[in-house]
Formats: C-alpha cells, sequence, structure tokens
C-alpha cells in the first residue's frame, strides 16, 4: 500500500501533467511557427513521415490542449476559492485575471497565430455563474453539454452536410465548445474536491480508465483508417476520440502519479507546469529561431518531433534553473501583478 499524499504533493502531480499537456501541445502547435505564405506548397507525407502524423492525429490532436483546459478549470476554482478565503470578492478577482490575459494573448497573436490564449480568457468568462453553483447543477450541465457535443459529431459523422442546422451544429462540434467542456469538467473536479481525494476514489478512477479504454482504442483505430484514405471525416473523427482520450489520459496520469516512484521521475514536468503561461508563449519564440536556424520552408512531422523534443528539453532545463532563484516564472509574475495591482514577491 502507498502512504497518502499530502495536499502539496497533490498540486505538484497537477503541475507534472500541466508540463507534460505543455509537451503535448508542441506537437501539434510547432507546425503553426512557420508563416504559410501564398502559393506554399505543402507535400503529402509518405513513409516514417506519414507514420508520424498519423500517431500525433491520433494520440496527441485535440487531446493535450484539452488536458489542458482541464486543468485551466481545476485552476480556477482553486484561484477563486482561495480569493474568497482571503475575503476578497472571487468572481472580480477571476474577471481582472481573465481580462489581463486576454491583453497578454492579444499581445502573443502578433508572434504565433494559433494561440489559445485569447480564446481561453473568453470562454473562461462562461465559468463565473458557475462559481456559486452545487456540484449536482455543475454535473448536469456537464452532462449535458459533452451529450450535445458527442451527438453533434455523431450527426454529422452520419449525415454530413445534410444535417439539419448545420451551422449550428458546426457551431456546437467546435473547439470552442470542446475548452468549455473541459473547463467545466475541470472546476466540477476541483469543486467536488475529487483532486484531493484521489486515494479514495481510486476505484472509481480506475472504472474510468477501463471503460474510456476500449473506446479510445477503437476511434484511434478509425483514425487510422481515415488518416490513410484521406478521408473527409477525420477531423470530426479525431474530435469524437477528445473526450475518452482525455478521460483515459487524466484518470491514468491520477493514478500513476498516487506512487512517490513516479512523482520523482517527472518531477521536472513540475517545474515546467508552474511557469505555464512563459512557457506556452516562449514556446513559439524558441520554435520559430529553431525552424529559422534550421532553415526549413515547411515542417515534416520528423521536424516536428525533433524541435518539439529539443524545446521541452530546454524548457525543462532552464525552469528547473529559474525555481533555484525565483518562486514565478516571469509571465506570471507580470500576470499576477496585474491581476491584484500591487507588487508580488518573486525570490
Amino acid at each position: 500500500m502507498n502512504p497518502s499524499i499530502s495536499q502539496q504533493e497533490r498540486i505538484a502531480a497537477l503541475d507534472i501533467i500541466r508540463g507534460l499537456a505543455l509537451f503535448g501541445i508542441l506537437f501539434i502547435n510547432v507546425k503553426g511557427y512557420i508563416v504559410l505564405t501564398e502559393g506554399m506548397i505543402i507535400p503529402e507525407y509518405t513513409g516514417i513521415n506519414q507514420v508520424i502524423d498519423t500517431l500525433i492525429l491520433m494520440f496527441v490532436e485535440k487531446k493535450f490542449f484539452s488536458i489542458f483546459s482541464f486543468l485551466f478549470g481545476v485552476g480556477f476554482y482553486i484561484f477563486a476559492s482561495r480569493a474568497e478565503l482571503r475575503g476578497d470578492k472571487p468572481l472580480w478577482r477571476f474577471t481582472r485575471r481573465l481580462l489581463v490575459l486576454l491583453l497578454i494573448g492579444i499581445i502573443h497573436a502578433f508572434i504565433f497565430w494559433g494561440t489559445i490564449l485569447p480564446g481561453y480568457a473568453l470562454i473562461g468568462l462562461l465559468l463565473l455563474p458557475f462559481y456559486r453553483a452545487k456540484v449536482t447543477t455543475i454535473r448536469n450541465w456537464l452532462g449535458g453539454i459533452a451529450g450535445v457535443y458527442l451527438l453533434a459529431l455523431i450527426s454529422k459523422l452520419a449525415m454530413g452536410a445534410a444535417v439539419p442546422l448545420s451551422s449550428v451544429v458546426d457551431f456546437v462540434i467546435s473547439d470552442t465548445t470542446l475548452i468549455f467542456i473541459m473547463f467545466l469538467a475541470g472546476f466540477l473536479a476541483a469543486k467536488a474536491d475529487w483532486i484531493r481525494r484521489i486515494g479514495e476514489l481510486k476505484k472509481r478512477i480506475r472504472l474510468a480508465q477501463l471503460g474510456a479504454l476500449p473506446i479510445f482504442a477503437g476511434l484511434s483505430v478509425w483514425i487510422w483508417m481515415a488518416a490513410q484514405q484521406g478521408t473527409d471525416d477525420l477531423k470530426l473523427i479525431i474530435s469524437l476520440s477528445a473526450i475518452p482520450g482525455v478521460l483515459l489520459y487524466v484518470a491514468s496520469l491520477f493514478l500513476l502519479l498516487e506512487h512517490r516512484t513516479a512523482r520523482t521521475i517527472l518531477q521536472p514536468f513540475a517545474r515546467v507546469g508552474q511557469m505555464a503561461l512563459t512557457n506556452y508563449v516562449a514556446q513559439s519564440l524558441i520554435g520559430s529561431l529553431f525552424i529559422s536556424l534550421m532553415g526549413l520552408e515547411t515542417v515534416s512531422p520528423v521536424h516536428v518531433v525533433l524541435i518539439a523534443c529539443l524545446i521541452m528539453i530546454l524548457q525543462l532545463v532552464y525552469s528547473s534553473l529559474w525555481f533555484r532563484y525565483f518562486k514565478m516564472g516571469p509571465l506570471e509574475k507580470a500576470w499576477r501583478f496585474m491581476t491584484y495591482g500591487k507588487k508580488q514577491t518573486a525570490k
């Protein structure tokens, strides 16, 4: 039997998962660090490039930014509840925090067109009404929205362009809806105190893991087949795999991180996760620099893996070094200062 882990270790586990999610996001974003120009030809992949590209579609696409979104929801509740304990106004404080994130995101958009930060800030506002809601109310809303999202995806797959209210369905199955589902799921997990009670809930988490596994495996095979055939439904199938994929990954990681050995091995990722905003923005700068230094006109899947691994190794090193001298990342410090309007100690 493993001893129950402390609250501090539980937060470290969240940071580890956040750091791993940032690594996964890299495999999607690296291609976006090169500026596409008119007339640029994107080659069709063959051989090892085709295999790697398909594996990324199966196991990474929409999964890791969804995990990141889940953790954002967790963070929202932790931030707001701590603000309330200090006697602060939690909803106003979090609104201000989101507005600052929106500003940072707009600036980041000039560097990386695919940044998720402005979208996170705006979608995050939709969480505000749920702060005072009961756990059962949030659970019902989450189940309803997720159910509509999945039903819309299945309808689109079955009927294609002939689906009724096509424009409405297209909005429902967009990444905006998926992000909000993950925000709400993370918020629920924190408010219901599930994050702190992983040890008590091991059996239920294991059941969720085992239930998600065959569904995700089946959808992954479907993605592989669709990718090889080049069918138009590929993006829809990938979207359909997002929720079971996240459930499988998050359940597996929480169970794994109950073991002290696993936490020790993965601890460097906690440092990356602790300064997630800084590292997310830095990834686009470092990635663009690598692509420029390598003289790449197009970024193949092999290049994606190479550049993603190089960036993450670099971030593992400098994040660990940074926290030897400071308590928070530079952008986190600025974000905190603009949220509270007063200087924060960072050393």
